[in-house]
């Protein structure tokens, strides 16, 4: 059995996140949705609201089995004790494969037998960042282009 792990911080899940997750589904035989604890990039919901809100987005996914898994150690120790073998990377920008490929670096330092397969973001989806759809629900605009209907509805609910 494939097994594939998308990690993120998914504070909020967006649609190109949604994106690399139905094109990863058809990748794997069960894909686990890695939400990541993280604490230095505080994030706006809290993990039960982001496991909550990527459950509800990840329903819908056809292709393979969708698991969803919160974790706080390093990722390729969440990999492993997963029992993936590849982990799933989106990648909007040059700036992106920068950061990933010091990062798969060093995964690769610690597993050699754990690789890292990227995907690029459908160009629709390019400019979508969690953190400016937050910047830009804060400050009361329109992020319907950017998450679906009950994302948007918990950002409007935590900026209220």
């Amino acid at each position: 059995m494939r097994i594939g792990l998308y990690p993120g911080t998914f504070d909020p899940i967006t649609l190109g996140h949604i994106d690399i997750l139905k094109r990863a589904s058809r990748l794997v035989d069960r894909l686990v949705i890695g939400v990541a604890i993280n604490h230095d990039k505080r994030p706006l919901f809290d993990l039960p609201e982001r496991v909550q809100m990527v459950t509800r987005e990840a329903e819908d996914i056809v292709g393979c089995e969708i698991v969803v898994h919160p974790f706080e150690n390093l990722l390729i120790d969440c990999a492993r004790d997963v029992g993936a073998t590849v982990i799933i990377r989106g990648l909007r920008a040059v700036a992106d494969f920068e950061y990933e490929f010091q990062m798969v670096g060093m995964n690769r330092a610690m597993d050699d037998g754990i690789e890292t397969a990227f995907l690029m973001a459908d160009a629709r989806r390019q400019a979508i960042a969690s953190r400016l759809v937050k910047e830009i629900a804060r400050l009361g605009g329109d992020v319907s282009k950017f998450v679906t209907p009950p994302v948007a509805d918990a950002l409007r609910a935590k900026f209220a």
